[in-house]
């Protein structure tokens, strides 16, 4: 029996000291989440006193066990229950109204801590670099990872101290730390290579920022578009030429233009189609992922040498080059349609290929567009075959010369 009821009287005590730790707890949370806080404690005291009285009256009267007593604690109970509600009324309405209001100012949870550059954007707008650069550099000890200031940094070191390899060294540290994303880092170093070339007109460091990116992003888009850079880039020496650029002596222009008999040395000369083909295929050979000269090579073949095949080869290599986008898998695709409807390689060869865009990117833009040009291939075909075959009509020569 003893043992019974020391058992009764330990879990008792437990079950107390959990409520207790509860409301504890319950309480301080309201309490560093409070917005004032001593007017809350102000409330609990309130309601403790209410709690009190109501006790201590109701208690009596519910003793007494007649029916008047019941209905007397029942009202004493409400009045008590009002004066509650009085006390706490505007907490009871931010209980109904904060789920709605978070849905538009976001709730009581405090914004995330961010990094701000205003006053260093201020001090670079001043012309004070070296206070920017240290604005920074407080932003960056609090948040070391943060893309947008280390890119700032390194914006403020290569265009205003004009110091390169600070900047350089800056990208070089950014692309290394973890998370970083493909386009960030292509990003970063494309920014190295045009300030090479804007400011220190170094073609190779420029190259060399390139290839960075085709080393750190293998077989990605962003690699595609640094190889398509370095098909493009000038050389250090066409660089400082346009810096240093003469100018340009304009010559006497012909005479009596009107009156020669012959004016065709004063006709443009027209690019030999043959010459830039073999520049062209020389020139891939060194930048094969040129995309544009090979698209280029693909125009020369078929317009100028009627080879169709040979175009039809240029384009595919480009259709089948990995991490290519729809939309230029669409544009080359449609531009070999356009060749098959000029060429006159038949209408099933051009619906073949226009429906090889839908099977790649089915449910895109550019399949929709293949789509409706399927469904008036057959006319382009007409209207080809009409612009072929119209003549023109024979007409009596020198009418404008004779006589009325």
């Amino acid at each position: 029996m003893a043992m019974s009821r020391t058992a009764e009287i330990l879990r008792g005590t437990v079950i107390l000291l959990i409520v207790v730790g509860g409301l504890g707890w319950a309480c301080w949370r309201a309490l560093t989440r409070s917005d004032d806080p001593a007017r809350l404690i102000f409330k609990w005291v309130i309601t403790a006193v209410i709690l009190v009285i109501a006790f201590f009256s109701i208690r009596p009267v519910a003793r007494a066990g007649d029916a008047g007593s019941q209905i007397a604690g029942v009202l004493m109970g409400l009045v008590f229950g009002l004066a509650l509600a009085v006390v706490w009324r505007h907490s009871l309405a931010d209980i109904v109204a904060k789920p709605i209001e978070s849905l538009y100012d976001g709730g009581s949870a405090p914004p995330d801590p961010e990094p701000f550059y205003s006053i260093a954007q201020a001090r670079r707008n001043q012309g004070k670099f070296q206070e920017a650069l240290r604005e920074v550099q407080k932003q960056l000890a609090l948040f070391p990872n943060d893309f947008t200031g280390q890119m700032l940094m390194a914006q403020i070191q290569a265009e205003n101290l004009k110091d390169l390899p600070a900047a350089q060294l800056t990208v070089e540290r950014l692309c290394v730390q973890p998370g970083r994303l493909p386009a960030q880092i292509a990003g970063a170093w494309n920014a190295i290579a045009d300030w090479h070339l804007k400011y220190s007109l170094d073609a190779e460091a420029a190259r060399q920022a390139f290839e960075k990116i085709i080393e750190l992003l293998p077989d990605t888009p962003e690699a595609q578009v640094a190889a398509q850079r370095i098909a493009h880039l000038a050389t250090t020496e066409s660089l400082v030429a346009a810096q240093d650029r003469a100018p340009i002596q304009l010559h006497h222009g012909a005479e009596d233009i009107g009156l020669r008999k012959d004016s065709s040395d004063l006709q443009r000369q027209e690019i030999n189609p043959a010459a830039q083909a073999a520049d062209l295929v020389r020139h891939l050979g060194l930048h094969p992922l040129d995309f544009e000269a090979r698209e280029r090579l693909a125009l020369i073949y078929a317009e100028h040498y009627n080879r169709l095949d040979l175009a039809a080869n240029e384009l595919e290599q480009l259709v089948q080059h990995p991490n290519q986008s729809a939309r230029h898998v669409a544009h080359w695709l449609n531009l070999l349609a356009d060749l098959q409807v000029r060429m006159g390689a038949g209408l099933e060869a051009a619906r073949q290929t226009l429906e090889r865009i839908i099977e790649l990117h089915p449910n895109s833009a550019v399949a929709e567009n293949a789509r409706q040009r399927l469904d008036h291939l057959r006319l382009e075909f007409k209207k080809n075959e009409a612009s072929q075959t119209i003549k023109l009509g024979s007409y009596e020569k020198d009418l404008g010369l004779k006589p009325q």
